[in-house]
């Protein structure tokens, strides 16, 4: 083996590692600077990179913003949509309307949103017609005022247009806590028809009602009423006709149940209970509450007035079907309360509310 070649091989692999090891040092900023613009770039490349993508799927995953849903409104007195929210609190009105044969037909019933019917004299049936906001051009026969009317209408913080009444009911009407608008005192806003002979010849109108209530300051109405829903025709019905009898055969009534329109076509005394502007009267909702009367000692006439205060039964019919239930009212100003056998409300569907309050014994309801 030749030492001497080894070592000078030695020699030279550790002279070429100083070499290197002196270029190195005379070119290590170079080296430095060289892997920092590497690093550099590429950061930045994945930078632009980046901000490229976000930008593309900003652009194609964007997720579109929802439209604000707008707030709907709905009458409180018939549950129907209305413009909005002055709409809702827009003053109600209470009209008093005959409905003896020789004040049929009549005008204003069909667009009326709540109607309470009982009877009134002699077995003769009488309507408060409760209206708020669009009111049809002509109302009427417009007659007097009895003291369960008034309890009706009064929790609707209503305006209630009659021509005098029984003195129970004047003087209750008149003792500054309701809203009285008596022809008696407001004849401008009434007139006398001619076709028709007195006392069934006095109408109104939706103007001069807004006019009367405007001039008296009623500007809006604040009341709780019935809860409301959007209600479908039953798969089954089991009430399609209705007949409510009130006190003989001129003023007991009947209905017929229509799943197309679901909407209760209403008869009395054997014929089409008409609208003389708007044809066939047809209600969504029409109840019969079970009522009792007070003694003929509170009205000096000689009129009985109907219990409205306190609970009873109630017959719900809507969808085409009957409903079983509790009618109550805790005062004169108190709400009507519709409610199941747990005490809840019933919903009633959103529509004209035909509410009919017969005597037992007097009257009654059935359905078929």
């Amino acid at each position: 083996m030749n030492i001497e070649k080894l070592d000078k091989s030695g020699r030279k692999k550790e002279s070429r590692r100083k070499q290197i090891k002196e270029w190195a040092k005379k070119h290590i900023l170079a080296i430095a600077l060289i892997s920092s613009a590497v690093v550099i770039t590429g950061v930045f490349l994945i930078a632009i990179y980046s901000i490229k993508y976000e930008q593309t799927a900003s652009t194609d995953l964007q997720i579109p913003k929802k439209k604000a849903t707008p707030k709907k409104f709905y009458s409180p007195l018939t549950g129907i949509e209305v413009a909005d929210e002055n709409a809702t609190k827009q003053p109600v009105t209470g009209v008093m309307i005959e409905n003896s044969p020789a004040a049929r037909p009549q005008s204003g019933l069909k667009k009326a949103g709540v109607i309470y019917e009982a009877v009134a004299e002699g077995g003769i049936t009488r309507f408060i017609a409760l209206y708020q906001g669009e009111k049809p051009a002509l109302i009427g026969p417009v007659r007097s005022l009895r003291l369960y009317y008034l309890s009706w209408a009064a929790s609707y913080q209503a305006s209630v247009a009659h021509v005098g009444g029984s003195p129970n009911a004047l003087a209750q009407v008149r003792n500054g806590s309701y809203r009285d608008i008596d022809q008696f005192f407001n004849g401008g806003y009434y007139w006398r028809v001619r076709d028709r002979y007195a006392p069934h010849n006095i109408y109104t109108s939706g103007e001069r009602i807004d006019q009367l209530n405007s001039a008296k300051g009623y500007i809006k109405s604040e009341f709780t009423s019935f809860t409301r829903t959007d209600g479908k025709p039953a798969e089954t019905p089991n009430a399609t006709k209705i007949a409510i009898n009130l006190s003989g055969y001129s003023y007991n009534t009947s209905y017929t149940y229509h799943k197309e329109s679901n909407s209760y076509v209403r008869s009395m005394a054997g014929a089409p209970h008409t609208d003389r502007e708007d044809g066939q009267i047809a209600p969504k909702v029409v109840v019969a509450i079970e009522v009792g009367v007070e003694a003929r000692a509170q009205n000096s006439d000689g009129y009985e007035d109907a219990k409205t205060t306190g609970s009873g039964k109630a017959y719900i019919f809507q969808n085409g079907m009957v409903t079983t239930a509790t009618w109550s009212k805790a005062d004169i100003n108190s709400p009507l309360k519709l409610t199941d056998e747990s005490g809840k409300n019933i919903a009633l569907n959103r529509g004209q509310t035909w509410i009919a309050a017969f005597t037992p014994g007097r009257g009654g309801v059935s359905w078929q």
